[in-house]
């Protein structure tokens, strides 16, 4: 025996040992790659170097050493195959060097432990497929797998469970029981599925599991090997009748279908049905469950293609349970396949003669398949007294030696037949949705298209079945995915069409069938007859957006438990898939569209689509921000249905549910989508109401507001212009409406920076309240503050605080000092205290604020926020930035929960943050926030937007404290020629950022000039 002797960090020799007992030593397992094994001559002449199984020995070597031995063995080159002699020695001892190993390493070439699933890789890997790998599995007490990078994935110890259903050799074989608690047929059947490069080695590698010797032949043939064997074991034998077992018998294979060439995956799913099957001493019972065309026929399929490579002499049998028709007719010719007398007969009970002659022990091994078990009512309901008509459960065989698996689509169905041992059959993933595509393509070369591969899987949603359709009508017509996906673009009546194509397909009943929109309609009809509710929820769901469905939003049932029951049955189906963290479901893709379509055909989608308009319209809760994780989950789905144009435009139901949606995404910061919606709302309202109507006029306001808050200034200006001058005909000066309007008009000239103007319709708004309403109303009460705020923004300090102090005071004596308007108005007095420098004093109210906001509405509160960050500010301005930052990040992490990481208020407390680091010179985190929110307000609001503006000269500061001199320079001259567009020359924002401007192309001048003297030097 040769063994390899390491010598130093990658060196190794080979050195002659008079036996495998004398030195501890490491060993390998692999599979070979053909002309890429280092072999005993390379190895001698050092050849080997430069062939990828160089990097085997090494992994070995390696490995070795870090278990403290310096001897390994690898067979590719510790034997010279070319000395015939050494080669048949080697054979009868190989089983022998495997045992006595100190270690044995399984090098997987095939899994990557950096996959994501490498368990799944691993159940796959070639490794457990090859014939000598079955004696290194077994023979060795201590086996350890690694990864293709040479990373341990477990030993055969920690892996014991997934190796015995990969291999359905049985656990006591792997623990290192004795051979003699397992006979040499059961031995012989562990290598029922592997395969060897040369035809006779299947039958040599069991010559050590069989405890036997004898020198190889290679050219006598597999089956001349295997009669040697026979008879080898006959004389190693005290078991006359062992060698009986040895030879294969026929057993009958009824199955309506070839082997499937393009079956891709579901390696996970097989080792699970695999390692259930014939593992107990009594009928087992398995279920598989999925979607239709999520490819449960086709696991079944590859299921019982195994267990004949597994289980020679087990019998398979497969019968459609489309419906009883063709259940009777497999039956019967199940029965003339085995011969059972009396199935001729003409009121012979075909199913229960099957069943007697499968409950008998001399049937031997079986598995039975019914495929497509789907209705419930042909298992448990009694059809009638004739022959045969009984209960179809009460027709299953038992016998200890006997398996049945069902396939269905509905998981109720699957229960009842097989309890709780249910395989479910899920979507596939991009990597093997490609894989078979690429298999069922004329030209697999279409998948290389990157994008278009992964836009098309998307667009199948991963359905085998309809991957395997597309794939034919590709095939077919000689298109581009590109042509493909076009299609699937058009309207939902030619997607259907196109989703309805038959197509050829060898493993399918040629009287079913199987188009993705065909195969849906079979279970819909199944639902309508046994769950109307839950078909009257797919109806209503079809209309809505697919995904994050409330379930609070489905239309209430006869009963609660009625209501659960339905959702059950459409999860049963997989139609739809439950969220139970947030009750929220999932409708399937290609469902939503093929229930569309049957709505459509039985002209009843309108209907339905009113239905869902009348229901949101019942559930959707007002805008108040206290409702906003209500109203925000009813938003896609409000938005998808309003976009259907199904009903009529005019429709009152339609336009309350419109105008609801548009005032909440106006809460919600969302000013384009809120603009589209109050503007479809406002034109109807004009038309049919006239434009001095007092809704049309609430509408004309709002609308003018979503161009207040997009800083659409002029735009504003003159809608509000608009409203106030109808208002004041048609309601009166002094009319609330009126007054509120006049208030947006102030505060647009004061966004602009025109404070006088905005100071004279304040003063305008607040007099005549005091006037109508009296001095401490709440609506004279906001005006002051407004007025107020507009001193503070001239800096007129002292006036401003008086008029909040005033504010204030009014508040505490009316409402309590821990009412809400009350807090509003002590952070306004805050906000004045903050603008001249008065830090202890704005602290000590905001704190105040912060904490009784904390108490009264809770610290994730979108107010108790707001004064957070207040607070914050008033830290970071006094130099306290641990405070600051703690702070900041806490409101910016759970704005980002409650309003969405696009909201105006969280990019606020994002920048927030960013001027925190940019204070502390921290110029990369403070880049990291600045970006992103700059880019989103383009996005979201637009590219010269105000706060935009604010964002770009923030950024330009950071780019100037990093150095970036150039850019910053760019990035505030933009600025400054965006606000004097934007908001004017004499803006106090347009002159700060003129003011900084100026300043850094001063100093851009004497560097400039500085450079230039030196040089004259």
């Amino acid at each position: 025996m040769r063994l390899l002797e390491i010598k130093g960090p990658g060196e190794f020799s080979l050195v002659q040992v008079a036996s495998h007992t004398t030195l501890s030593y490491a060993i390998l397992s692999h599979t070979w790659t053909d002309g890429q094994e280092v072999t005993y001559q390379d190895l001698i002449s050092g050849a080997g170097n430069s062939k990828s199984g160089y990097d085997k020995i090494k992994f070995c070597g390696e490995q070795a050493t870090r278990d403290g031995l310096q001897h390994f063995w690898v067979d590719t080159c510790c034997i010279d195959k070319s000395d015939t002699d050494e080669l048949t020695t080697a054979i009868n001892s190989m089983f022998r060097w495997y045992r006595n190993a100190k270690k044995c390493y399984v090098y997987l070439a095939d899994v990557q432990a950096r996959q994501d699933l490498w368990e799944a890789a691993f159940r796959d890997s070639r490794w457990f497929s090859r014939g000598w790998t079955l004696q290194e599995l077994i023979a060795p007490a201590m086996v350890e797998f690694f990864s293709k990078e040479g990373e341990r994935l477990g030993d055969k110890e920690s892996l014991e469970k997934s190796i015995q259903e990969i291999t359905g050799i049985p656990i006591q074989a792997l623990r290192g029981n004795p051979f003699s608690d397992f006979n040499i047929a059961e031995r012989i059947k562990w290598a029922a599925r592997r395969q060897t490069t040369k035809e006779e080695d299947i039958v040599y590698c069991l010559l050590g599991l069989c405890e036997v010797s004898m020198p190889p032949i290679y050219g006598e043939g597999k089956e001349v090997a295997l009669k040697r064997l026979q008879m080898t074991v006959k004389g190693f034998s005290s078991n006359s009748g062992e060698p009986n077992d040895l030879e294969e018998k026929v057993v009958l294979f009824i199955v309506p279908f070839d082997r499937n060439p393009n079956f891709t995956g579901r390696g996970t799913q097989l080792a699970q049905l695999e390692g259930r099957l014939f593992v107990v001493k009594q009928t087992t019972k398995v279920a598989i469950t999925g979607l239709g065309g999520v490819g449960k026929t086709q696991l079944a399929l590859a299921l019982v293609y195994r267990i004949r490579d597994k289980y020679r002499n087990c019998l398979v049998i497969w019968i459609p349970a489309t419906n009883m028709e063709s259940l009777h007719q497999a039956y019967l010719d199940v029965a003339r396949q085995l011969g059972i007398a009396g199935c001729e007969e003409e009121q012979a009970d075909v199913k229960r003669l099957v069943q007697g002659h499968l409950s008998k022990e001399s049937a031997g091994q079986w598995l039975l398949v019914f495929d497509n078990a789907d209705d419930i009512n042909m298992w448990i309901a009694e059809a009638g007294s004739e022959p045969g008509s009984g209960r179809l459960i009460e027709y299953l065989p038992r016998s200890d030696r006997g398996c049945i698996v069902f396939t269905s689509r509905d998981r109720k169905t699957a229960v009842k037949l097989a309890h709780q041992n249910i395989v479910e059959v899920p979507e596939m993933d991009e990597d093997v949705a490609t894989q078979l595509l690429q298999k069922c393509l004329v030209n697999p070369g279409l998948a290389s298209s990157g994008s278009d591969t992964k836009a098309l899987l998307k667009e199948l949603t991963y359905l085998p079945l309809a991957i395997v359709q597309a794939a034919a009508y590709i095939n077919e017509n000689g298109i581009i995915f590109a042509d493909y996906l076009s299609l699937l673009a058009d309207q939902e009546e030619e997607v259907i069409d196109l989703l309805s194509e038959e197509f050829e397909d060898n493993g399918r009943y040629y009287n079913v069938k199987n188009p993705v929109a065909t195969t849906w309609l079979i279970s819909f009809e199944q639902i309508r007859h046994r769950d109307p509710l839950a078909a009257d929820y797919l109806s209503f769901m079809c209309c809505i957006d697919p995904k994050d469905i409330p379930q609070s939003l489905l239309p209430p049932g006869p009963s609660r438990k009625k209501e659960m029951e339905a959702i059950g049955t459409l999860n049963a189906y997989s139609f739809i898939s439950k969220r139970p963290a947030d009750l929220t479901l999932d409708l399937h893709r290609l469902v939503h569209l093929s229930t569309r379509n049957w709505l459509r055909k039985e002209k009843l989608l309108a209907h339905s689509t009113e239905r869902v308009i009348v229901r949101l319209e019942e559930v959707f809760l007002d805008e108040n921000h206290k409702n906003r994780s209500v109203w925000r989950a009813y938003l896609p789905h409000a938005r998808y249905v309003l976009e259907s144009n199904l009903v009529d435009k005019d429709w009152q139901s339609r336009m309350d549910l419109i105008w609801r949606y548009g005032m909440c995404l106006y809460e919600d910061g969302r000013w384009n989508e809120a603009e589209a919606a109050i503007t479809e709302v406002l034109e109807i309202k004009k038309r049919d109401l006239s434009a001095g109507h007092p809704t049309t006029l609430t509408g004309m306001a709002y609308l003018a507001a979503t161009y207040k808050n997009q800083g659409r200034w002029d735009e504003a200006e003159e809608l509000f212009m608009q409203v106030i001058e109808i208002s004041k005909t048609k309601l009166g000066a002094d009319h609330p409406a009126t007054l509120n309007s006049i208030a947006h008009l102030a505060a647009t000239y004061r966004n602009q920076g025109r404070w006088d103007e905005a100071e004279e319709l304040f003063i305008q708004v607040m007099e005549t309240s005091k006037t109508k309403l009296g001095a401490d109303h709440s609506s004279t009460l906001d005006s002051i503050a407004c007025l107020a705020a507009t001193y503070s923004n001239q800096g007129r300090w002292d006036k401003a605080e008086e008029l909040f102090m005033q504010v204030m005071e009014i508040n505490k004596t009316k409402l309590g000092a821990d009412h809400l308007d009350t807090l509003s108005s002590m952070a306004n007095l805050a906000s004045t205290y903050w603008k001249q420098g008065r830090w202890d004093k704005a602290e000590e109210l905001e704190v105040q604020v912060m904490e009784t906001r904390k108490t009264k509405l809770g610290v994730d509160h979108l107010d108790t926020l707001s004064s957070m960050a207040n607070l914050a500010s008033t830290y970071r301005n006094q130099g306290r930035w641990d405070e600051a930052e703690e702070l900041e990040v806490l409101v910016m992490e759970t704005r980002k929960t409650k309003l969405r990481a696009d909201h105006p208020d969280t990019l606020s407390s994002m920048a927030n943050l960013a001027s925190t680091y940019r204070n502390q010179g921290r110029w990369d985190e403070a880049e990291e926030l600045e970006v992103p929110v700059m880019e989103t307000r383009k996005t979201k609001l637009r590219a010269d937007h105000p706060d935009t503006l604010t964002s770009m000269a923030n950024l330009a500061f950071t780019w100037k404290g990093r150095g970036r001199h150039k850019e910053a320079l760019k990035l505030m001259e933009e600025c400054v020629t965006l606000r004097t567009r934007i908001i004017g020359t004499n803006h106090p924002d347009t002159l700060s950022s003129r003011t900084t401007l100026l300043g850094w192309q001063t100093e851009e001048l004497e560097i400039s000039a500085s450079v230039d003297k030196d040089l004259d030097v």
